[in-house]
């Protein structure tokens, strides 16, 4: 390159910078701008590591904001969090109905002691198996009819009237083994079997809540007797516990007739009381049903 372009150049950027310098010293910023000054990046401090529950972005992807731009924003509180308990969704899933009330019970207006036939008659009749058990009863004055035998029976005695069962039809069927001496025919005790039978399938809670029902015309009845102090429940206990104590006898059992009745040739078995061997005359299984179901009766007294 020659001199001459040298000098030209010069020239050049001498008048470049002259022109330069002019524009700054005539320069005059426009009304209503405010000139931000962004300072550099400062290097950001540690920080503690953030919380599981409250992750942060990481600190690549954060920019500084100068300091005049941020506006403070009101701190956020973070209401707890509530947490509905959830039940077991077998469970909750059904909603068991509101239990109804107990039903009040109903007064029951008794009748008088003279006129309660119809109304223990209906009442058995409404008792599981009470219409079959009803055959064997009698007909009018149920309830004396019934103090007079539990009365008897607590002594070990039987009424020999106004019975408050109806007799066993047929004859008390014998063998004769000569002249004097006889001897009881296994077969007569069938003749017990309907009875018994009925007895035994009475619904036991149903007939202690009839017996329960009618305990005042029961202890006006006891009363007649001239047991008016003592309680009849008690009697009834004691009734029931001298059948239970009944022996077991073996057969055949032998009979002797020195007038109109039959009695047992076994002196100690003629000994027993009535109710005892009214029990043996009935058979050993009936007796047992017998046994059992008054066990079943005394138990739930």
């Amino acid at each position: 390159m020659g001199a001459k372009s040298i000098l030209v150049i010069a020239g050049i950027a001498v008048v470049t910078l002259l022109y330069l310098v002019y524009l700054g010293a005539t320069y005059e910023p426009p009304e209503g701008t405010t000139t931000v000054i962004i300072p550099p990046p400062e290097p950001q401090p540690l920080r503690p590591e953030p919380e599981p529950s409250r992750p942060s972005p990481p600190q690549s992807s954060r920019t500084r904001v100068p300091e005049e731009a941020v506006t403070e924003e009101p701190e956020v509180v973070e209401e707890p969090e509530v947490v509905e308990e959830v039940g077991d969704p077998l469970v909750s899933a059904v909603e068991e109905p509101a239990a109804a009330p107990d039903p009040e019970p109903v007064a029951v207006e008794l009748p008088s002691l003279n006129a309660s036939d119809p109304f223990v008659i209906t009442r058995l009749q409404q008792i599981g198996n009470g219409v079959a058990l009803l055959q064997h009863l009698a007909d009018v004055q149920l309830v004396r009819r019934f103090v007079v035998l539990v009365d008897n029976v607590s002594r070990g005695d039987l009424p020999q009237s106004n019975l408050v069962y109806r007799s066993v039809p047929g004859d008390f069927p014998v063998r004769t083994l000569d002249d004097n001496l006889f001897q009881m025919d296994e077969a007569g005790y069938r003749r017990f079997d309907q009875a018994v039978n009925a007895f035994i399938a009475l619904d036991t809670d149903q007939a202690l809540s009839l017996y329960r029902l009618a305990s005042p015309l029961l202890q006006q009845a006891y009363g007649e007797l001239g047991y008016g102090d003592v309680n009849f429940d008690t009697t009834l206990r004691r009734a029931i516990r001298n059948v239970l104590e009944t022996d077991e006898i073996g057969g055949p059992l032998q009979l002797v007739k020195p007038s109109v009745m039959y009695l047992y040739a076994d002196n100690q078995i003629e000994g027993m009381s009535d109710i005892q061997k009214q029990l043996i005359r009935i058979g050993p299984e009936n007796r047992d049903k017998v046994k059992t179901k008054l066990r079943e009766i005394l138990l739930a007294l």
